[in-house]
């Protein structure tokens, strides 16, 4: 059964960068959408395009306001949960951030869910859950080994929640286990923060690790595409889905691409041993499997998100001097 041709939407971290690019992609399919956002770390004016919409509106709202959250949400079809706290460098140091903001904030959402009779939820979740695992590349049934990060941690709870929500009262939920995602209105990690640094000192470049930590990325439009096609598949019940590409790269190879495409030669300054951060895993690598049987590959590879992202960073430099 597809998607009818006008659900309501209600997007969580909507302001955000994933969150905002599937508005618009909402929007541009004939859907109605409303954004929740607290706008911490949403950008209003990634909400643009959308705004000129008369299908589309925006409530300021804290998801930790349970009942804000609650009547904002009602009359909705579809809830797509993005908002969290992403910033898995400095969750050592503020240990609760994760815990309200991820997994407490994702309680909220799936009883406000409940009580208004909504149905179905997509959740961003990570890769980051899988620790650091003995299985590359790692599929979905991969066990899961000690967690490295209080995100992960947090973001697994959260899927453990939703599990449970949806065999005790009905719902259908998705959970996508990302790669990082690049692409336009990136606002966070370590290409974000390259290319701001390199603006303010083009001469020099602090690289937290060795460099050789193997990470895979995906282009945004890419991931948007793959959840709106689990989504008009009818997923029933609690699925998950890793969504990324079929080829990772070293950190060295991303920062070659950055002062490519700035036309910079800077010298590299190595801080710290194989990780960069706390919970910094040295390679992901997610097996892709299962959402390729629904007919879903990528279209961009981790090349031209890179790059694609860096020139939308010089021409968004307001976005780089947003703290």
């Amino acid at each position: 059964m597809r998607v009818s041709n006008m659900q309501k939407y209600f997007i969580t971290g909507g302001a955000g960068f994933i969150g905002s690019s599937m508005a618009d992609r909402l929007i541009e399919e004939g859907n109605e959408v409303c954004v929740y956002d607290n706008f911490s770390t949403g950008c209003r004016p990634f909400l643009k395009a959308a705004s000129s919409s008369p299908n589309f509106s925006i409530i300021e709202g804290d998801l930790l306001d349970f009942e804000r959250l609650k009547i904002a949400m009602k009359g909705s079809n579809f809830v797509y949960h993005f908002a969290a706290n992403a910033d898995v460098r400095f969750g050592a140091n503020y240990p609760e951030r994760d815990l309200q903001q991820n997994t407490v904030a994702t309680f909220n959402v799936l009883e406000a869910m409940r009580l208004n009779k909504i149905m179905r939820l997509g959740f961003s979740s990570t890769g980051s859950i899988y620790g650091e695992p003995d299985i590359f590349p790692t599929p979905e049934d991969a066990p899961f080994p000690t967690q490295t990060s209080l995100y992960g941690a947090s973001k697994l709870a959260g899927e453990g929640l939703i599990s449970a929500y949806c065999n005790s009262f009905g719902i259908n939920g998705v959970s996508y286990r990302f790669v990082s995602v690049l692409g336009e209105r990136y606002t966070h990690g370590h290409v974000f923060d390259f290319c701001k640094s390199l603006i303010k000192n083009p001469n020099s470049l602090n690289v937290l690790g060795d460099g050789k930590q193997r990470k895979s990325y995906m282009y945004v439009q890419d991931c948007i595409d793959a959840i709106r096609l689990v989504e008009k598949n009818n997923t029933n019940g609690f699925e998950v889905y890793n969504l990324g590409v079929d080829s990772y790269i070293e950190v060295n190879q991303s920062i070659n691409w950055i002062t490519d495409t700035m036309h910079l030669d800077p010298k590299l300054i190595f801080e710290g041993g194989k990780r960069g951060w706390i919970g910094d895993s040295p390679f992901i690598y997610l097996d892709t499997t299962k959402i390729r049987t629904l007919g879903w590959k990528p279209t961009h590879e981790i090349e031209d998100g890179v790059k694609k992202t860096v020139k939308w960073l010089l021409e968004n430099q307001w976005a780089l001097e947003r703290d």
